[in-house]
């Protein structure tokens, strides 16, 4: 018997220096399951203004996914309004808080955003990003290139500082009681598996999924097996 929940709106949050390119493959699937919306991240720079400018938009209750950075601000929300949301689906992220050699490797891509050089940052980032396997993927390769001159180098330049400022969140996953997907890439160099598995088993009854030969960026690189994920998992 179907419930309410199964009718609630989706909303999607994407990654840094991503736009609703990376949830293209997933869209028009999960609108068969209601209206679906991409939030728009790239306003503010910190993870509490980014979560709230979010709820403020959304509608009462609503289901949600974020991938990586998308999973930050999911978990944001959480810690601000966990009664709003219904289903909460977790992509290659982490709950742990920035690391110093993180912070680092950030601002030297801060400072290639400073002066436009979107591509270069991409070319740094790329081998980290997908499986081995795709490395030579030059169609995928276009699409990401394609999100960072979308999401343009002032709000990547936000982005990152409130990366950099988010909160632990391992404390908070014990007080989720949604239910709660977790998808991760076998080959997640940024997200490793570990991290993933760490939020699954932090959050009571959470479903733990990997999916192989993939990295970073799932929806992009295996969009068939998440999509069928999601949409087992919302309906």
């Amino acid at each position: 018997m179907a419930k309410a929940s199964d009718f609630l709106p989706i909303i999607l949050i994407p990654g840094l220096n991503c736009s609703p390119r990376l949830y293209q493959e997933q869209v028009p699937v999960l609108w068969e399951l209601g209206q679906v919306t991409v939030a728009d991240h790239r306003r503010d720079e910190t993870m509490a203004a980014i979560a709230k400018n979010i709820l403020d938009a959304a509608p009462k209750r609503f289901r949600l996914a974020g991938l990586s950075m998308g999973g930050y601000i999911s978990l944001e929300i959480m810690r601000q309004a966990p009664q709003r949301v219904a289903k909460l689906a977790l992509l290659d992220t982490s709950a742990r808080p920035e690391t110093a050699e993180q912070t680092e490797r950030r601002e030297k891509l801060i400072a290639l955003a400073e002066q436009e050089r979107l591509i270069e940052i991409n070319d740094v980032l790329w081998p980290n990003l997908v499986h081995e396997s795709k490395i030579s993927n030059k169609a995928l390769r276009a699409s990401i290139d394609k999100m960072a001159y979308e999401t343009g180098a002032k709000a990547f330049i936000r982005q990152q500082k409130a990366i950099v400022g988010r909160a632990d969140s391992r404390p908070l996953l014990a007080a989720i009681k949604c239910p709660t997907l977790v998808i991760v890439g076998d080959k997640d160099q940024l997200t490793p598996p570990a991290h993933a598995k760490e939020i699954a088993e932090g959050i009571r009854d959470a479903r733990f999924e990997t999916i192989a030969r993939c990295g970073h960026m799932s929806t992009m690189e295996e969009p068939q097996q998440v999509t069928n994920l999601l949409m087992e998992f919302f309906t």
